[in-house]
């Protein structure tokens, strides 16, 4: 099984938060997985430090990259038929990265794992 984070379940996930769900940890942990965390995701970490709205132990390239490697995840660059996807989902919200996210999740057949209701807007399969 593959399986794309969202940036909060990757931070969550890190922080052993107990809002992650019983099933996403499974799905995490389960051997045979690839979890994958998208360039869209560090890029939002990234543009969350700079506004002050996110803080962490480290730079966010030094604390992605590092928890990348510790939790065995793959990275996911954003493709241009990922950017192009954006413009035919079919339903309406306007967070950049979740977008690309969401597109990125339809491209690629992968599940994306988040708690976010308006991700269940798309033709999407969301794993929580």
């Amino acid at each position: 099984m593959r399986a794309i984070l969202d940036t909060h379940v990757f931070l969550w996930w890190i922080a052993n938060d107990k809002r992650l769900s019983k099933a996403s940890r499974q799905v995490i942990e389960r051997a045979g997985t690839e979890i994958f965390f998208s360039a869209a995701s560090a890029w939002e970490i990234a543009v969350k430090c700079k506004l002050g709205k996110l803080e962490l132990p480290t730079s966010p390239e030094t604390f992605v990259s590092s928890q990348l490697a510790k939790n065995n995840f793959s990275s996911l660059p954003i493709t241009i038929s990922h950017a192009l996807r954006v413009y035919t989902l079919e339903g309406s919200h306007r967070d950049p990265f979740d977008l690309m996210l969401i597109a990125q999740s339809a491209v690629e057949r992968m599940p994306i794992i988040t708690a976010d209701p308006q991700f269940e807007q798309f033709a999407i399969e969301i794993i929580w």
